[in-house]
């Protein structure tokens, strides 16, 4: 039977067009296909993948952005296929819902952990294993948004699969039980199967809505105006940040507990 890494080393390409030699060390991972746009923009570089279900581009330094779709399986799928190439480290750029009063819409999120409501993860490790980042390359990320005098909180974030519980008054009380700083479709699967794969992993994640009230619910117009407003300094910081710790030459390891 073919080995997992000889699969891994196939799909890769099959699912996001572009050989395995092009991928970088350092990756971002988003959920849109602008920030592959923009990227590829800024650093004059090509676009794979557009009739596959990843798109993918890789600039001259050697840094890869995937767009990997919605959702925890879409995040556990290119975890997975990132152990072809074993990067040094992969942040993910992705937005998320405030819950707390103190979040804003455009307040930038750096999850110290991730309630693992997502059921995805429940396949690589047991429920009890926390989800957690790479703290060393939050460290740069941290750094980028101080530079940048930018509002963030630090705090726990809840990954679900379900994408409309807005009405759902049970799930919502649940929410407040688990005190969580926002809610996400992708961050818990990231950082469990990151750590199961051995794969350095963070997370900078962009208040789009503000889903407990009424008028917060996210709607197409909304998200536009919070993609127009946000979308580019959200990008640059990812950018920055893995193009810094690329640069110094430092080493974000993965620990197992």
């Amino acid at each position: 039977m073919i080995t997992k890494h000889d699969l891994v080393r196939d799909w890769l390409p099959r699912y996001t067009g572009m050989p395995l030699e092009v991928f970088g060390d350092y990756v971002l991972l988003t959920n849109f296909r602008t920030y592959v746009n923009r990227f590829c923009d800024k650093f004059n570089c090509p676009i794979y993948g557009a009739d596959r279900p990843m798109q993918a581009a890789t600039n001259s330094d050697g840094l890869t952005i995937i767009n990997f779709g919605i959702g925890s399986p879409n995040a556990a799928t290119v975890m997975d296929l990132l152990t072809a190439k074993q990067p040094k480290a992969v942040l993910f750029l992705g937005k998320c819902g405030g819950l707390k009063r103190s979040t804003e819409i455009g307040h930038f999120i750096l999850p110290i952990g991730a309630i693992r409501g997502d059921g995805t993860s429940d396949d690589y490790l047991p429920k009890l294993v926390p989800a957690l980042p790479s703290f060393k390359l939050h460290k740069f990320v941290s750094q980028k948004l101080v530079d940048r005098h930018l509002e963030y909180r630090s705090g726990v974030v809840y990954t679900t699969n379900r994408r409309v519980w807005e009405h759902d008054e049970q799930f919502r009380q649940q929410l407040g039980e688990y005190t969580p700083i926002a809610i996400d479709m992708e961050t818990a699967t990231v950082f469990v199967v990151g750590h199961k794969n051995q794969i350095a992993r963070g997370a900078l994640l962009l208040v789009s809505d503000l889903p407990m009230t009424p008028e917060g619910v996210k709607t197409s117009k909304s998200d536009a105006k919070v993609t127009q407003d946000w979308s580019d300094v959200h990008l640059e910081i990812g950018i920055e940040s893995l193009s810094e710790i690329e640069d110094k030459g430092e080493q974000i390891k993965h620990f197992q507990y």
